[in-house]
């Protein structure tokens, strides 16, 4: 009566030691719950708020400084800076520097006064349509409300009757707030992701599974000859990956491209060099090729969710935000939006690419460090 019950128990404990050997699997078992819940619980947030905006004014009275002061309180918007030119103001959006641009017109302050109701022109960065919309519907709201502050005494009757202001927005590099425009240039960078990290860590361990691992030690190639030769058929299969992805993107998805392909093209194999080598460290860790694959998503996860794939980045709190900028994939999603639907230059690039080259050295550094030149 009790024999299938000890048969049970004793399978059981077994299965209770073999998880407790595996350390890397029962960590990655404990800390990934708690990291789904501390990203979907405090992390991410559908309604971006402090979002920053330029201002640039060609007049500038009481009335237009209480203006940014209403827009600066609204906690909508963050101006950071007041730029002296219209191709400033357009390189910061191009950047990602700015999500907003607030154009104030000569003689702004004197055609409100007079009655004229004068344009105040926002331009937004609507390659993201989710990022800026709620801002985007709280303007008229706030400039009203400001203006109302300031039109007493002889003009109080200008803040009674229909809005002084005509608030003109456009929305910059995707107008219809097609959600493809955001989304298809985006995926390629989830795809690179996923495809590059996991194929070279189950690569590598699986030449330690199968026993191969001893041929190579006893090459007299160096470690960074090792790498090298290991992930560079996957440099191949990530420029496959990519061509596939643009082509879609192009003529089924019917996605803008107006930048410089040679600035995507640097980009993508920047990205591609930095999840290969992110894959080799993990296979310098892993044990197993199911290891490998866990340590592939407890990587993706974070990346996916904290880079503004799928919730807008700036919806973040700054502690998230902060996490977000380690990955490549945050910075990669710049550069491909950028280039595509912006038209951005080197120029306004360059802030993203020079993180991913601090990686790429820092992920090769550790890969060198953990490789082992000879069997334990």
């Amino acid at each position: 009566m009790f024999a299938p019950l000890r048969r049970i128990g004793a399978i059981l404990n077994k299965e209770f030691i073999q998880i407790l050997r595996d350390r890397l699997t029962f960590a990655i078992m404990l800390v990934l719950p708690i990291l789904q819940l501390v990203l979907f619980g405090f992390a991410i947030n559908s309604d971006p708020r402090h979002l920053p905006t330029v201002l640039y004014l060609e007049d500038d009275s009481a009335i237009v400084r209480s203006l940014a002061s209403g827009l600066q309180n609204s906690s909508y918007f963050d101006i950071r800076e007041r730029v002296t030119s219209a191709d400033a103001a357009t390189k910061k959006l191009q950047s990602g520097e700015a999500a907003f641009v607030i154009t104030v017109p000569a003689g702004f302050t004197r055609d409100v006064l007079r009655g004229n109701r004068p344009q105040l022109l926002i331009e937004a960065d609507a390659s993201d349509p989710s990022a800026a919309s709620n801002a985007v519907g709280m303007i008229q709201m706030i400039v009203q409300s400001s203006l109302k502050r300031d039109l007493t005494g002889q003009w109080a009757s200008l803040a009674q009757g229909p809005m002084p202001v005509e608030i003109v927005v456009h929305r910059k590099y995707n107008p219809e707030g097609i959600s493809q425009y955001n989304i298809v240039p985006g995926l390629l960078g989830v795809i690179l992701t996923m495809t590059m990290v996991m194929i070279t860590s189950i690569a590598m361990t699986r030449e330690t599974e199968r026993g191969n691992m001893e041929n190579l030690l006893a090459m007299p190639a160096r470690p960074w000859e090792v790498m090298a030769g290991k992930i560079s058929p996957y440099v191949v299969v990530g420029v496959v990956q990519t061509l596939i992805v643009l082509l879609a993107a192009h003529y089924v998805f019917h996605v803008p491209f107006i930048g410089s392909l040679w600035l995507l093209s640097l980009g993508v194999g920047l990205f591609i060099i930095a999840n290969l080598a992110v894959g080799f460290t993990f296979s310098t860790v892993a044990r197993t090729q199911m290891q490998a694959m866990q340590m592939t998503f407890f990587f993706f996860l974070p990346s996916i969710m904290l880079s503004g794939f799928m919730f807008p980045f700036r919806g973040m709190p700054e502690w998230a935000q902060a996490i977000g900028q380690v990955f490549p994939l945050t910075h990669f999603l710049r550069i491909v939006r950028g280039v595509m639907l912006k038209g951005a230059d080197w120029a306004a690039m360059w802030p993203s690419i020079w993180p991913i080259l601090i990686f790429i050295a820092g992920a090769t550094t550790i890969a060198m460090i953990r490789y082992r030149s000879t069997l334990d």
